[in-house]
């Protein structure tokens, strides 16, 4: 671009001084000549650095999600294949199910016991009830014989006996009664935790995506611990653009304005975007939790620089863009924009630039 200026400020040049001659060719207009295209560059490029700051660091990033099951099994199936589209509850692989199923069937057969024990302790508690009512009044009906002296004291003493006997009984299936109870709500966690594991035999894509590298196969016998992942499922619902930039070029980027980038993977193409956010932080910022005095000796390590996402907009909203796919952009913010034109010519040509692939020769007969 800078050739491009400099080309027509020279062709102007000599039609002022040359072809029509309007000013003459001295020491002064030679020096005037040559000095003004250097200020004139200097100042619009420094010019376009903050109102359209550009970068040559663009990165398409998504998350990687390691995909660990959350029962330990023998693998019998794996439907996917490596490297291809895979829809959010698609099956990524299957666990033999013979061993939760016993257990689910066992916790259900647990509870149906427990279950008729708390039937049978409710409907003893029931018969006991208006058994115990007519005994009190027994002993309510032999307690005022005995007292006048027309009944006998055994009877009295027996009624009494009974009384005690079914009071024992309708505690006792209490009792039976309230275990039950406590036993089928254990039992009901068990089973419901033996059906969930019994889910986990099929495992499903946690979201829109693929799997790069796909080593799992049936027979393999797959684990539930963290840092065993059977796979690394790359999610491509929620993707990521940051473009990086020194931490004093965004003092005028507001999210919202307007950005152009090219990647690689596409030569020559303009990708419109917006500004979504600019992550104000960076790893030399975090102060570490401890007990330890801050360090304040000078920072030895280079600038890291601050990251600002992007959104892709427009015709170009739903483009695919490779996970690490790299290439370069500009921001538009809403300063000096008459200059900003530059920036886009600047943008283009850069663009067109990736179509060639310049390689050594030596690549051309096998070499390294």
């Amino acid at each position: 671009m800078e050739i491009i200026l400099l080309g027509i400020y020279a062709f102007f040049a000599w039609l002022v001084f040359f072809k029509f001659k309007w000013l003459p060719w001295n020491f002064t207009t030679q020096v005037i000549t040559v000095t003004l295209p250097i200020v004139g560059l200097m100042v619009l490029f420094l010019l376009l650095n903050i109102a359209a700051p550009a970068t040559n660091d663009v990165r398409a990033m998504n998350y990687v999600i390691p995909i660990v099951p959350r029962i330990t099994g023998q693998v019998t199936e794996v439907p996917i294949q490596p490297n291809r589209p895979i829809k959010k509850g698609d099956v990524l692989f299957k666990i033999d199910p013979v061993p939760f199923e016993a257990a689910v069937k066992a916790a259900e057969a647990t509870l149906r016991g427990l279950e008729d024990q708390l039937k049978n302790a409710t409907a003893k508690k029931a018969a006991l009830t208006p058994r115990i009512d007519l005994a009190k009044k027994r002993v309510e009906q032999f307690s005022a014989l005995a007292t006048t002296g027309a009944g006998r004291r055994a009877d009295l003493e027996q009624a009494q006996s009974d009384l005690g006997n079914l009071e024992s009984e309708y505690l006792a299936a209490d009792a039976t009664e309230a275990q039950a109870k406590a036993q089928i709500i254990k039992s009901e966690a068990d089973l419901r935790s033996a059906k969930y594991d019994l889910e986990g035999c099929v495992h499903l894509a946690p979201a829109n995506g693929r799997v790069a590298n796909l080593a799992l196969q049936p027979g393999v016998r797959a684990t539930q611990f963290a840092t065993m992942p059977v796979m690394s499922f790359i999610q491509e619902d929620d993707p990521w653009l940051l473009a990086f930039y020194r931490q004093n070029e965004l003092r005028f980027v507001k999210s919202g304005e307007e950005a152009e980038i090219f990647m690689k993977v596409y030569p020559g193409r303009i990708i419109k975007c917006k500004v979504d956010s600019i992550l104000w932080a960076t790893a030399q910022g975090q102060l570490p939790i401890s007990g330890n005095l801050p360090n304040t000796q000078p920072m030895v390590a280079p600038e890291q620089r601050i990251a600002v996402r992007l959104l892709t907009d427009g015709k170009d909203k739903d483009v695919f863009l490779a996970t690490g796919a790299r290439g370069q952009g500009a921001i538009y913010t809403e300063e000096h924009q008459m200059i900003q034109l530059v920036r886009r010519v600047i943008v283009r040509i850069q663009a067109k630039l990736d179509w060639f692939v310049i390689k050594h020769l030596s690549a051309l007969f096998g070499g390294h």
